[in-house]
């Protein structure tokens, strides 16, 4: 592999790897605070993908999209855990697992149904389709834009959670929200705010992803895998690890695409095989 190409792997390693850490925060946020197992998380990434793909298709403005789509998937995670989720709380993971995962199986049915079967191209915008010039190497411009914008949100995920009410909130309710609940806190509304988040960050995700890898009804499942692999190897209930995780499995992903390109899923689960044996809590995760 020549120098060229492994920096712009390396580059492109870290562009997937943000998409991931916006994937996969909010899963982790909302096993963090409510214990709660979603296997439907990927399905806010399969929504905001195609409804990224029909806005620019209708209205031919991506930018439209990237602004309106997060809040449209915010609020369908909302309505989806006041009226279903919220009553499978106090059951079985196992239960929590099939309810969702059969959530899941409804919603890409339903995208079948609307879209077809077959994927679909969504266009970069021309602002950005050319390349920026990083001194010798080049790089797409709109690959730079998606690593700009994930990490904007982190950094202001990280001021939520670090500098303000809500995240305190939120810290103290992943350590027991039964004592968030006897401090006179509402625990339903910053069960549901979690879930809004997580699903505008799963929709930021979808959208971001869209002009990269395009959208077809079975990018849900592909997405809630790496979701998991992500967490997993971060580290449970952190944002920290979810960006750690993010940015590495990304990067393990792109370079052996190029080394190996069979074998580029295969690395990402032994990655994780590694760090279970080594580190059971993840890489920034709390035993």
């Amino acid at each position: 592999m020549s120098l060229q190409l492994f920096i712009f792997q390396l580059l492109n390693g870290i562009g997937i790897g943000m998409i991931y850490f916006l994937l996969s925060a909010g899963l982790t946020l909302i096993f963090g605070l409510m214990r709660f197992v979603n296997f439907a998380h990927g399905a806010f990434y399969l929504i905001a993908a195609y409804l990224t793909f029909s806005c620019t298709l209708l209205t031919g403005s991506f930018w439209l999209a990237l602004f309106l789509v997060p809040f449209i998937v915010a609020l369908f995670a909302v309505v989806i855990e006041r009226s279903l989720l919220r009553h499978t709380y106090g059951l079985p993971h196992e239960a929590q697992i099939l309810i969702t995962f059969g959530l899941a199986l409804l919603i890409q049915e339903v995208i079948i149904i609307a879209y077809g079967p077959l994927g679909q191209n969504v266009p970069t915008p021309k602002a950005l389709a050319g390349v920026v010039f990083l001194g010798p190497y080049v790089y797409p411009a709109y690959r730079l834009f998606v690593v700009a914008v994930a990490a904007s949100i982190a950094l202001l995920l990280w001021f939520t959670i670090e500098r303000t009410k809500l995240g305190s909130i939120l810290r103290a309710g992943s350590e027991s929200s039964e004592m968030v609940g006897l401090l006179g806190i509402n625990v339903n509304l910053v069960f549901s705010l979690t879930f809004a988040l997580g699903g505008a960050l799963a929709g930021m995700a979808g959208v971001l992803a869209a002009p990269i890898r395009g959208v077809e009804p079975f990018m849900s499942a592909e997405s809630l895998g790496i979701a998991f692999v992500v967490i997993v190897v971060g580290g449970l209930g952190t944002l920290s690890g979810a960006l750690v995780g993010g940015i590495l499995i990304g990067l393990i992903q792109s370079v052996m695409s190029t080394l190996w390109p069979e074998g580029s899923h295969l690395m990402i689960y032994a990655a994780m095989a590694v760090v279970i044996l080594t580190r059971p809590a993840g890489l920034m995760g709390r035993s």
